[in-house]
């Protein structure tokens, strides 16, 4: 028995509308827009009363986007879920890790069949390394994002600062999270990061220099252009053999604020984009070969990806291409979780078989 999954929507906001035809979900995903939020939450709630389910503010999307009313993705048929919160994220998420700890030996979780999804209302980074420290133990990938508004929904309650998780276990086959960058190293730029500032997310110098300076040094830009700047050339932040993108949020006197943490002494390197379409491409390749049969495909996309697709007229293009896998559905976020990394620009997905 294989995991099916729905996905409906109204761009009006009804959701009544959005889960038509829908019957008997095992888990459920709201996004909502902030103005209905909580709203939709105790709807949904009223609709499917003993479904477990997370929420959040933001866009959703299967061949179609939807930007401000509502969708719904379900999974149904094959899987078993349970969905729980961490609060008090900005300040100790780690003081409810039990929960996470109990609901990982209440669904048997395991490497092979199961994926944590979460939706956070912010300090990723942190709310990440508390989850994937119980989830490592069993080789628990994670797949989620920051949502919009500070609010996320479980199980049909409101909660500020806190993160909403789901443990799905696909009862028919495996599951593998991915993740995608359509970016990569632009010269051999590196610098070490200094004068930086953890809670506002800000990079004051590079390598001895105003961090503002050298950006626009290398790139040869005005002020006014480091903000869509990034665009084409975020920084990537080394971090293994892996490297975590960093998005420039604003300039900050001489300094660069960011939309992730970096520390002192964290090395950084610049990026450029990529043939974004061939990566798409190969990313799909990669699925395919990974999964010859594919049941359901959930994805989170990065608001500056859309913003960067729509603006190249390709973001339709690119949810009928995703559309070739199978029954597609996800979120744009504001930030994408993957595993313990907090990255931004990126798409993370998880395949079920």
């Amino acid at each position: 028995m294989s995991v099916k999954q729905f996905f409906g929507m109204s761009q009006s906001g009804d959701i009544r509308e959005a889960v038509r035809g829908l019957s008997n979900p095992q888990f459920l995903m709201l996004l909502s827009n902030s103005g209905q939020f909580a709203e939709h939450v105790k709807k949904l709630q009223e609709l499917y009363p003993s479904v477990p389910s997370i929420g959040c503010a933001g866009m959703s999307y299967d061949t179609r986007v939807v930007e401000k009313g509502v969708g719904i993705i379900a999974f149904y048929d094959g899987v078993s879920a349970v969905a729980n919160v961490l609060e008090r994220a900005s300040v100790m998420p780690v003081k409810y890790i039990r929960r996470l700890e109990q609901d990982v030996e209440t669904i048997r979780a395991s490497e092979n069949d199961t994926v944590c999804i979460d939706f956070c209302t912010g300090n990723d980074a942190c709310v990440l390394n508390t989850m994937y420290s119980v989830l490592k133990r069993r080789n628990v990938a994670l797949v989620g994002g920051t949502g919009d508004a500070g609010k996320i929904s479980v199980n049909g309650r409101v909660y500020e600062d806190a993160v909403a998780y789901a443990l799905i276990k696909n009862q028919g086959g495996r599951v593998k999270a991915y993740k995608e960058n359509i970016y990569h190293q632009m010269g051999d730029y590196r610098f070490v990061a200094s004068k930086t500032n953890k809670a506002d997310y800000i990079i004051g110098e590079l390598d001895g220099k105003p961090a503002k300076q050298v950006y626009q040094s290398i790139l040869h830009i005005s002020e006014n252009q480091i903000q869509s700047q990034t665009f084409k050339n975020p920084l990537g932040k080394i971090n293994g053999n892996d490297t975590c993108i960093v998005s420039i949020k604003e300039v900050n006197g001489n300094a660069l604020a960011c939309f992730r943490q970096v520390n002192d002494s964290d090395v950084l390197i610049m990026l450029e984009l990529g043939d974004f379409r061939a990566i798409v491409r190969k990313t799909i390749q990669t699925i395919r070969r990974d999964f010859p049969r594919i049941s359901a495909v959930f994805s989170v996309n990065c608001l500056f990806r859309y913003l960067l697709f729509t603006e190249n007229h390709y973001m339709q293009e690119y949810l009928q291409e995703m559309a070739v896998l199978g029954s597609h559905a996800g979120v744009v976020g504001y930030g994408e979780h993957y595993n313990n990394q907090f990255v931004n620009q990126s798409m993370t997905c998880v395949v079920f078989e």
